[in-house]
C-alpha cells in the first residue's frame, strides 16, 4: 500500500505518550501536521502552532477536531470540511479522497448487492493515488470508516 494508508509516523507525529481531548477526555490519535495545513480555515491556520504535537478527537459527541498538548484546540467550525466522525448525515465523505459518502456506499452494496467501496479504495490505495493526509481529517486511512458504514 502507499505510505499514506501505512500507519506511518511521520514529522510532527509523536505517538510515545497518549493525548487526551482536553474537551471530553476521549483518547486522541496522534495527526501529521500537514494534515491540519490542509484543512484548517485561513483563521484557523494563523493559530496554529507548528512546534505542537496535534491529536484528532474522534469522538461523534465532541466538537473538537484537533488538540496538542498545550491545550490549542480546532473545532468543527475551523476545518474546510465536514468531519465524518462528527456528523452522521449519509451525504458526509467517508472516503476523502475517492467522493465515497455514506450514501454513496449504501446505495451501491443496495443496488449491487457488493462492497464496491472497500474494492475500489483499495485499488486506488495499491496505484498509490491516496493523499488521506492530507484530504481526510483524521490524516489516516478511510477503509476502516468504510467498513464501520456496512456494520450499521
Amino acid at each position: 500500500m502507499n505510505k499514506c494508508c501505512n500507519n506511518q509516523n511521520p514529522d510532527k507525529t509523536n505517538t510515545t505518550r497518549p493525548r487526551i481531548c482536553p474537551q471530553d477526555g476521549s483518547k486522541g490519535k496522534p495527526v501529521q501536521l500537514i494534515t491540519l495545513k490542509s484543512l484548517l480555515k485561513p483563521s484557523a491556520l494563523e493559530q496554529l502552532e507548528p512546534q505542537q504535537y496535534y491529536s484528532f478527537c474522534n469522538s461523534s459527541d465532541c466538537a473538537v477536531v484537533y488538540f496538542s498538548e498545550n491545550g490549542s484546540i480546532f473545532t468543527i467550525d475551523d476545518i474546510k470540511v465536514p468531519v465524518f466522525q462528527k456528523n452522521s448525515d449519509e451525504e458526509i465523505l467517508v472516503c476523502y479522497c475517492f467522493n465515497w459518502t455514506g450514501r454513496r456506499i449504501r446505495e451501491t452494496v443496495d443496488s449491487t448487492g457488493k462492497s464496491i467501496a472497500i474494492t475500489s479504495i483499495s485499488a486506488h490505495i495499491k496505484a498509490g493515488r491516496c493523499g488521506c493526509e492530507v484530504n481526510n481529517p483524521q490524516g489516516s486511512c478511510c477503509l476502516a470508516n468504510v467498513k464501520q458504514i456496512f456494520s450499521n
